[in-house]
């Protein structure tokens, strides 16, 4: 099966990288999973991570409140630029937000506080070297200019295993951004068919989508759990998410014993 996801990934236009490793056994397959792909909104993984080492740290209270200012908005993914000027939310409201609705106010809000020079020196620091943060969500005058947010397969795999490990900043803090992961709201590529299942087991992931691209990550819960990284750009982005679909159900499908 593996060597048919590769001829399948080949066939598609654009840039496009994968990796499957099996959390139990360790078996892997993958698709040019080093090459450095535009992040969309998956590099809010990285700055969730970022937050959680700050407040492991004691240096970001959790229940710190923030209050939205017009000028904090920005367009597109998530809720909180749809709600009135002055509402209060706490740090950890704005990391969930972030992930299970995408919102990048809230993950604007969240690199503010950070600090961009801050979260990729936490990203340096757990061995990351392709991943970087280079500019906030929506900033068209820096995108214009061809400044973007990079990550690759490999090392967004390798932060969900260290997560699932219980080794990404803490065993606590893992624990936690797993729950928040599997509150994803945003399901129609890795668990398009998974969620339809009876079992509907239980998936920890983070899409991201922009003009040409697509991806999803995460996490997929069974007798044998496994993480799949689906990364694309400059591609047709509405076959390869039917592609992200079929083949995570394969994937569950011969583990499962379905």
């Amino acid at each position: 099966m593996k060597d048919s996801i590769g001829k399948k990934l080949e066939g598609f236009p654009g840039k496009i990288s994968f990796l499957y490793e099996n959390l139990v056994t360790g078996d892997k397959a993958s698709y040019k999973e080093d090459e450095p792909m535009m992040a969309a909104s998956v590099i809010k993984l990285f700055v969730m991570a970022a937050a959680f080492d700050r407040i492991e740290k004691g240096l970001l209270d959790p229940e710190e409140m923030i209050r939205l200012r017009r000028e904090d908005c920005v367009p597109s993914c998530g809720a909180l630029t749809y709600l009135h000027e002055g509402i209060g939310v706490t740090v950890m409201d704005l990391i969930t937000l972030m992930i299970i609705f995408s919102d990048n106010t809230a993950t604007n809000l969240l690199i503010d506080l950070l600090g961009t020079e801050q979260i990729n020196e936490f990203i340096r620091s757990q061995g990351f070297e392709k991943t970087l943060l280079q500019r906030k969500m929506y900033d068209l005058e820096l995108s214009s200019r061809g400044i973007q947010n990079y990550i690759t397969a490999s090392e967004t795999g390798r932060l969900l295993k260290m997560m699932y490990e219980g080794k990404l900043v803490s065993g606590q803090a893992s624990e936690k951004m797993i729950g928040i992961l599997k509150n994803q709201q945003l399901c129609s590529k890795i668990p398009f068919y998974l969620q339809a299942l009876p079992e509907d087991p239980e998936i920890a992931h983070k899409t991201g989508e922009d003009r040409g691209i697509t991806h999803d990550v995460g996490i997929v819960y069974g007798k044998e759990p496994f993480l799949v990284c689906f990364c694309g750009n400059e591609t047709d982005t509405p076959a390869f998410e039917r592609a992200m679909a079929e083949i995570s159900l394969e994937l569950y499908d011969s583990l499962n014993d379905i």
